[in-house]
């Protein structure tokens, strides 16, 4: 996106080259919740996975990230971050393409489950830190709340219909036959993405003078321990995250299954009719947080995501009630979780240096996606120890402490990301993190 001369961006409706991320990004999300719901019906229902190794399917996936700190520092002296994502849309697409292909050779198995976990979460790491550079190259800073509005916007829309959708085509193919849809997906992100037209800076190119590998992804952890604000966000994303997996997505739905009786269809419906609530949430936050302000909007969101889990945990009766509990839990969870993410990750971006983007992109994924495999393994120990619906409280209190590292930081006050506003005591005004020449 280029910026008028009279400094006010353009609209993001008309900008060709955004509308081409934002298509890739969505049609690769609507294929994530097939795989979200087929992965661990495979493990359920062609498998007979325990709710133990299902939390360890969970894990897998999220692993890779303990390595993010290394990857970022790497990628930051990369110049070409559009190739490494299209690279890693491409490895995600035929790591899944293996699971039909063993499946109708009958020869699926949960190690090869576990492989493609990690495989395909390692991938999704190459493409998460190259990510936040190539996004400030392509949309203006005045516009980073609406761009991440309109992207959680249609990751929540895939959370309604994918779902659905996906319920469906796992009754009638099959779970592991239904993740050709999700590497398919993975291929059309890949073929858009790679066709954006954009100038990337030449700040990444390999300098044999630069600092090594270690020393710049601890530079990265140094800059976000030392930021009030990347700091505050950091332990509250940890502690939300790690306790939202301890009642994690895949405990859920076994929860869904074994403990309420639902099927397939009726899970996915419920889920998808419950996400309704995270395209509301994305839909109407850039307009919360021009009412109440960003930091505000956090705040609340922080609450509302993991408070939800608790509600599920009470669900009973016949199964209408049943499903309706789970889809009015998934509702209001998916508001907090929309509140929460497009203001932070905002907020993030505006506060982030262009040189650093990647290396304290690593960093802050290394931690806060990190000790999601952590919350997934602890989710199944207490599950196993004390049961689904116990597990599902802990989830949902233990999330909402996240609220008291918010309180004790500048997050709060912080009401616009207009550089006042952002010049917090202890960081600094905004570390310029204006977008590059474009």
């Amino acid at each position: 996106m280029s910026v008028p001369e009279a400094g006010r961006p353009i609209s993001l409706w008309r900008d060709r080259r955004f509308r081409r991320f934002w298509a890739g990004q969505s049609i690769s999300e609507f294929g994530d919740r097939i795989t979200e719901l087929a992965l661990p019906l495979t493990a359920v229902t062609a498998l007979s996975a325990s709710a133990n190794q299902v939390a360890w399917l969970t894990a897998l996936i999220w692993t890779p990230n303990l390595l993010a700190i290394l990857l970022g520092a790497w990628v930051d002296r990369r110049v070409h971050k559009r190739r490494l994502m299209v690279l890693a849309d491409l490895t995600r697409g035929g790591v899944l393409l293996s699971l039909p292909v063993a499946y109708l050779l009958d020869a699926v198995s949960l190690g090869q489950l576990y492989a493609v976990a990690v495989l395909t979460g390692t991938a999704a790491v190459l493409f998460n830190t190259a990510y936040q550079p190539f996004f400030v190259h392509l949309v203006p800073r005045s516009s980073y709340v609406e761009a991440n509005s309109r992207l959680s916007a249609s990751r929540s829309v895939s959370h309604v219909v994918g779902p659905a959708v996906g319920g469906g085509l796992v009754q009638a193919l099959t779970a592991p036959l239904a993740v050709v849809v999700d590497a398919l997906s993975y291929v059309a992100s890949a073929f858009l993405i790679g066709r954006i037209p954009l100038g990337e800076s030449a700040a990444g190119v390999d300098d044999a003078a630069s600092p090594s590998l270690l020393r710049r992804a601890r530079e990265g952890m140094v800059f976000v321990w030392g930021h009030p604000v990347l700091r505050a966000a950091l332990r509250c994303a940890v502690t939300v995250n790690f306790f939202t997996f301890v009642a994690g997505s895949g405990l859920l739905v076994l929860f869904a299954s074994r403990s309420l009786g639902l099927s397939a269809g009726v899970i996915g419906l419920a889920l998808g009719i419950g996400s309704t609530g995270a395209l509301l949430g994305a839909v109407l936050a850039p307009r919360i947080s021009r009412r109440i302000g960003v930091g505000r909007s956090i705040v609340v969101g922080a609450v509302m995501f993991p408070a939800p889990l608790a509600l599920a945990a009470c669900a009973g009766g016949p199964l209408w009630a049943r499903a309706g509990v789970l889809a009015t839990a998934e509702f209001l969870s998916g508001v907090g979780v929309m509140l929460f993410d497009v203001n932070l990750n905002s907020l993030q971006t505006s506060v982030i240096p262009d040189g650093m983007r990647s290396r304290v992109a690593g960093a802050f994924s290394s931690v806060n996606y990190g000790v999601r495999p952590l919350g997934a393994v602890v989710g199944g120990l207490l599950a196993t120890a004390f049961g689904l619906r116990a597990t599902l409280l802990v989830g949902a209190v233990g999330g909402m402490m996240s609220l008291l590292w918010l309180l004790a930081s500048p997050i709060p006050r912080i009401r616009s990301l207009a550089p006042d506003d952002l010049a917090v005591p202890g960081g600094g005004a905004d570390t310029d993190s204006r977008p590059a020449p474009r």
